[in-house]
C-alpha cells in the first residue's frame, strides 16, 4: 500500500509539473500575440532564440539566425498597421523532454484590408530556464 501511495504521489507531482511547464509554453506565445498586435517586433523576438543557430522555415526555405528572422520580419512588416493584431490558436502543447517542446496551432492576423493565416509547428528548448523558440515552421 505505502509504495501504491509513493506511486501515485509521484504521478501528480510529475503531471503538475506537466502542466505549470505548458501554461508557461502558452504564456510565451500569449505575449507574442500582445508584443506583435502593439507593432512591437523587438518584444516579439524575445521568445525567439538570440542565437544564430536559431531556425526560421517558411515559404521560402529555412533561415538561420536570430539577427535574420528579425531583419525579414521588419522587411515583410514594416509598420503596425502592415503587422495587424494577431491571434494564436494552440492545439497542441506537448512536453518531449524537460527541456523540449512541440507547439501546433494556427495563427490569423486581422488587417484592414485582409486577413491572412496559416499554420505554425515550433520547437521549443528550456534555456537558461526560459522557454524560448529554437525553430519555427509556419506557412
Amino acid at each position: 500500500m505505502k509504495k501504491l501511495t509513493l506511486l501515485s504521489l509521484f504521478i501528480m507531482m510529475y503531471c503538475c509539473c506537466f502542466a505549470q511547464e505548458k501554461q508557461a509554453i502558452a504564456k510565451v506565445m500569449h505575449q507574442q500575440q500582445i508584443d506583435w498586435s502593439n507593432g512591437d517586433l523587438d518584444g516579439f523576438m524575445k521568445s525567439y532564440w538570440k542565437s544564430d543557430s536559431l531556425v526560421f522555415i517558411g515559404k521560402r526555405g529555412p533561415t538561420y539566425g536570430w539577427q535574420q528572422a528579425l531583419d525579414n520580419y521588419k522587411k515583410g512588416y514594416p509598420d503596425k498597421a502592415a503587422m495587424g493584431k494577431l491571434t494564436f490558436r494552440l492545439d497542441k502543447i506537448e512536453l518531449l523532454t524537460k527541456t523540449d517542446a512541440f507547439v501546433m496551432g494556427a495563427w490569423s492576423l486581422a488587417r484592414e484590408k485582409d486577413n491572412p493565416g496559416g499554420y505554425f509547428t515550433l520547437w521549443f528548448k528550456k534555456v537558461n530556464g526560459k522557454w524560448v523558440i529554437v525553430c519555427d515552421h509556419t506557412s
